[in-house]
């Protein structure tokens, strides 16, 4: 079934419950907007989360900044605190080190050239080392460590090769590396493709991975489609889905919407394209048993909605 189709029914359907809907609060970046950021992170008793800043009328020059926790939905700027010139940033804890990562866009003349992903890791908030950058025109790189000890490595290609040979916008592929010291682009480039997720014309990608107690890892991500309007505009529509990955046989099961923009309030677009966008983060898990879902909203804010726990299986 196409994502779009899964949309409708989703959005018609009244038994999904959105147990909480809010739109996060930022301070001490006042003039910015903060979006596309990582889930938040408990860090040496602290709790913190990486977000995007960014001026509403800019495209392509943001900043990933430090917030910690002050209040429910409230967070303030970590000042004198690493800057890096980066977009949607991202987290995993691998080993015991924080591994950050995020898009890096290149410019030329002042247009954009390129990118590839970012990738920075340690165990001091203050000094994350930088150490490997992904392929070329690659975005939604994201890691996960396994029950064996191993990593596993989501990768997101997106070109015209994946369009003529699958017919779809993007692949999601997986690989696995010993150490983090072997993340490479190469590496990356090479991830087996995971079939049956896309349909033809759609893309998206892996946002945040979780070891499940079967073995298996429990995928939160995006699902996306253009859709033509009446008055000329298209809209780029993204989704929050879910799914169960098998690091073994490469099934996927159980793959879902868990949420939209009407499931988030109410918001500014940073374009009109991006009205129906949201771009996911990934789930927090509460002490209730539900999941706290971030999302950024059409480009300008994050919000968070709690939900039922989207996986079959226990997060290990």
């Amino acid at each position: 079934m196409t994502i779009k189709k899964m949309k409708e029914q989703f959005e018609s359907e009244k038994d999904f419950k959105v147990y909480e809907s809010s739109v996060l609060s930022f301070q001490g970046v006042e003039g910015f907007d903060v979006y596309n950021c990582s889930i938040p992170f408990v860090w040496e008793g602290k709790e913190y989360i990486y977000g995007r800043v960014e001026k509403r009328e800019e495209w392509a020059r943001s900043w990933v900044r430090l917030f910690e926790k002050t209040e429910k939905d409230e967070y303030s700027l970590v000042r004198d605190h690493m800057i890096y010139q980066l977009e949607d940033p991202y987290i995993s804890i691998i080993k015991g080190e924080m591994v950050l990562g995020g898009t890096h866009v290149r410019k030329r003349s002042s247009k954009i050239d390129t990118y590839y992903g970012y990738f920075y890791r340690g165990t001091d908030l203050n000094d994350l080392d930088y150490f490997t950058t992904g392929p070329d025109y690659m975005k939604d790189i994201r890691l996960v460590e396994l029950d064996n000890g191993k990593i596993g490595v989501f990768s997101r290609p997106r070109n015209d090769e994946i369009k003529r040979k699958y017919g779809t916008g993007s692949m999601i592929g997986f690989a696995i590396i010993n150490t983090l010291d072997e993340l490479t682009d190469e590496v990356i480039e090479a991830a087996a493709p995971i079939d049956g997720i896309f349909a033809k014309d759609e893309w998206g990608g892996c946002n945040q991975a979780y070891l499940l107690e079967n073995g298996n890892i429990g995928v939160i991500g995006h699902q996306c489609y253009t859709q033509s309007m009446e008055d000329g505009e298209d809209l780029s529509v993204y989704v929050n889905i879910s799914f169960e990955f098998d690091p073994q046989t490469f099934e996927v099961k159980d793959r879902k919407i868990i949420g939209t923009r009407s499931c988030y309030p109410e918001g500014p677009s940073k374009v009109p394209s991006l009205i129906d966008c949201t771009f996911t983060s990934g789930i927090y898990m509460r002490n209730d048993g539900k999941a706290d879902l971030y999302g950024g909203m059409s480009d300008t804010m994050e919000g968070r909605i709690t939900i039922d726990y989207p996986f079959s299986v226990p997060l290990k």
